[in-house]
């Protein structure tokens, strides 16, 4: 399935009432008119990603129809609250497993993640509404599929996420080489979240100071780190020894 587009103003505003799942808004800069004032509140006050561009930028977009400067792409998922998330989860399973994507911002890696997350059973993925990769057709593409089968949540923050895991006593882990503890030496047959955090940057100092664990993968080579979609695949396959055995 691949990302809806539309463009002009009055498809954009009966997108927006009709509370479709838009993953961002491109807007033309140093235009104003009701229509897009409107566009733009609305989507302001439901945290949807607005962007302002030039008109060349749109006039590709749109190739070149008439979006009388609005550009709108619809997310090929639908995603699910963090309350209803953790709820319905924990009314299923007693010890389930999340992830959490602190600022990842390539689509292939966050595909890649979900693909095997599905696989091994994962029960949801929590990520940010803006300051990450979007939810579009190449992270649908990369995941093969699977992104239809295990629930996404996104919120403001990665602190609002880690708040929530703290009130249901959810043990959150940051994947991180500023450490010295293995994730090996982590009980991960208790309910736990595992943050990954961005390509270049890795788990966000915030996320690091409110993780109740820190953990790393041994690295026994010249290399100093592994893809984070690699890193994340081994720990979940390390989750799923230690939960069959």
């Amino acid at each position: 399935m691949e990302t809806s587009e539309i463009y002009g103003i009055q498809p954009t505003l009966e997108a927006l009432k009709s509370k479709q799942t838009i993953e961002k808004i491109f807007v033309q800069k140093n235009i104003q008119n009701d229509g897009l004032k409107e566009i733009q509140s609305i989507a302001k006050d439901n945290n949807i990603q607005l962007s302002y561009v030039p008109i060349e930028k749109l006039n590709k977009l749109s190739k070149n129809e008439n979006h009388q400067g609005v550009f709108a792409k619809i997310s090929p998922i639908a995603y699910v609250g963090i309350e209803e998330l953790l709820e319905s989860t924990l009314a299923k399973k007693e010890n389930p497993f999340f992830i959490i994507l602190d600022e990842l911002t390539d689509v292939r890696n966050v595909g890649a993640i979900i693909r095997t997350a599905e696989c091994t059973g994962v029960d949801g993925i929590i990520t940010l509404k803006q300051g990450g990769a979007a939810i579009n057709e190449q992270t649908v593409k990369t995941s093969t599929g699977a992104i239809f089968n295990i629930p996404i949540c996104k919120v403001d923050h990665i602190k609002d996420a880690l708040f929530y895991m703290d009130s249901y006593n959810i043990q959150t882990i940051a994947a991180s080489e500023k450490t010295d503890q293995k994730i090996y030496d982590v009980n991960l047959k208790k309910a736990s979240a595992l943050i990954m955090g961005s390509e270049g940057k890795g788990v966000s100092k915030s996320a690091l100071k409110m993780a109740k664990v820190k953990a790393k993968l041994p690295m026994l080579g010249s290399t100093s780190s592994l893809n984070v979609s690699v890193a994340c695949g081994a720990i979940l396959y390390e989750m799923v020894r230690q939960r069959i055995n």
